[in-house]
């Protein structure tokens, strides 16, 4: 199953997008695709499109676009639970001890990571940022 992490422009301000990424590859996440990109304003309001009515919305916008992020297509079994249990509560200071963002999160906002939050947002966000044809089968030969 394939799921979708975004490090966010905090933790690549802050270096730590390597411990990060391997913090996920010692869960047992493998890399099916990586994008390093600068997301256009229009491109963060699409992505977070569903958010448009929240309060926190053009506070998320500015703040994705104020930096650097890294898309991440992910894949392992139950992914996108595992990858949500991972990264921890969306407040750092909720997160449990351990987790992606209680290590690596400043705030609720500049919370480090992204991560689709059911099957049918990771399926919609991964292909917001990857082709099919870009999804690598990196698994060892057998």
């Amino acid at each position: 199953m394939l799921t979708l992490a975004i490090i966010k422009p905090d933790a690549l301000e802050a270096r730590n997008a390597g411990k990060i990424l391997a913090h996920l590859e010692q869960e047992g996440f493998v890399v099916r695709a990586a994008r390093l990109l600068k997301l256009t304003t229009a491109q963060a309001e699409a992505f977070y499109e569903v958010h448009r009515a929240r309060p926190f919305y053009r506070s998320l916008v500015t703040f994705m676009t104020s930096g650097p992020v890294l898309a991440l297509a992910l894949e392992r079994d139950d992914a996108v639970a595992h990858l949500r249990d991972v990264i921890g509560a969306t407040d750092p200071a909720e997160a449990k001890p351990g987790t992606i963002r209680q290590r690596y999160g400043r705030s609720k906002e500049q919370n480090a990571i992204h991560a689709s939050d059911s099957p049918d947002t990771a399926a919609r966000e991964v292909a917001f940022f990857f082709a099919g044809g870009e999804l690598r089968d990196l698994s060892p030969p057998r």
